[in-house]
């Protein structure tokens, strides 16, 4: 249920509407808008029904939302979500990269390959220090040391730092060195994960698992949003077809549905959904014509020798040049890049 505040509506309303609604047992969840404010409440349908909360002073109206996700759903928040990280802010006019190497291999490596992506444009550097791998004889990364490098490397170049989190054991670890904190495709559907991070205050960075459908990735994300935290950011990153060219099939009409269905933002990983570098700028290119709010795009200076991933990855200077391309595309959508 959404409840929808006059404009006009005072503290000591809002208050008093909150109390109510939590002595119901009911739990409320308060988002300010830019004209608006609303309160989602979620508990018992039946308490709902049965509660004349319209009658509250300073209150406008009542609605029931529809669909399964609440939190997440257009009708809990018409305008888009920006999430901001640090300076940066995501899901507005600006599209956001993300850049860095699919695992953290040495300070000296990563160092150089957050200037020469700052350098080219990017926002945000990515590095993996917990590496969740097919076979459990592959390199499995760095972990504390590799935070340790990876928030260096933001200092020094300015960049915030997004990394993956993979057990809840790691959060108050991973929180310490990251800005962003990122779940996987592998634990999009880790519900005790799900719930932990969203009572962090950290932003989350959300991949849809390759064989999850685009509703059970909004209610992943309703895990973290009915938790507390609001910074969640979706990201596209290809799900399992029959097709064997690429490594996955990068869907990028989820795109301009989950604009349409949520207001998160909403970021597309071209790098792992292909698993070819030669098919990452094109890819890049179509996601920012489909109204994607981001990108993250692995980068690495002898991809040949990468630890993980190394056939999907851009060296530095074929990422300064996508980064060129994006730019035209950029613009011709009314974006920025």
């Amino acid at each position: 249920m959404i409840i929808v505040l006059k404009p006009e509506v005072t503290d000591s309303q809002l208050k008093h509407l909150v109390s109510k609604i939590k002595s119901l047992g009911l739990k409320p969840m308060i988002s300010k808008g830019i004209e608006r404010t609303i309160i989602g409440v979620i508990g018992e349908e039946d308490i709902l029904r049965s509660t004349p909360l319209d009658v509250f002073p300073g209150v406008e109206k009542v609605m029931s939302i529809l669909a399964p996700y609440k939190l997440v759903s257009r009708e809990f928040k018409h305008e888009n979500s920006v999430v901001h990280i640090g300076k940066v802010k995501l899901g507005g006019k600006k599209i956001v990269m993300m850049a860095g190497p699919c695992s953290i291999e040495s300070r000296e490596m990563l160092i150089s390959i957050a200037r020469s992506v700052k350098r080219a444009g990017a926002s945000v550097l990515r590095g993996g220090a917990f590496k969740p791998r097919t076979s459990p004889y592959s390199f499995q990364g760095l972990g504390e040391e590799g935070l340790k490098y990876l928030k260096e490397a933001g200092q020094k170049t300015g960049l915030p730092v997004i990394t993956e989190i993979m057990d809840i054991r790691d959060i108050p670890l991973v929180e310490k060195y990251a800005d962003i904190l990122q779940i996987g495709a592998r634990n999009m559907q880790n519900f005790n994960l799900l719930k932990e991070v969203g009572m962090s205050k950290k932003p989350v960075l959300l991949k849809r698992g390759i064989s999850s459908t685009i509703v059970e990735l909004l209610m992943s994300a309703e895990y973290i949003l009915s938790n507390g935290n609001f910074n969640v950011i979706l990201c596209e990153r290809g799900i399992r077809t029959f097709e064997d060219q690429t490594r996955f099939t990068l869907d990028l009409s989820a795109v301009p549905v989950l604009k349409k269905l949520t207001h998160l933002p909403v970021v597309i990983d071209p790098s792992h959904a292909v698993g070819k570098w030669g098919y990452v700028p094109s890819m890049a290119k179509a996601a920012i014509a489909s109204g994607c709010d981001g990108l993250i795009v692995e980068v690495h200076p002898k991809p040949e020798e990468a630890f993980s991933d190394g056939a999907q990855s851009l060296v530095p200077d074929n990422f300064e040049k996508m980064m060129r391309e994006l730019k035209a595309v950029s613009k011709a959508v009314g974006r920025d890049i």
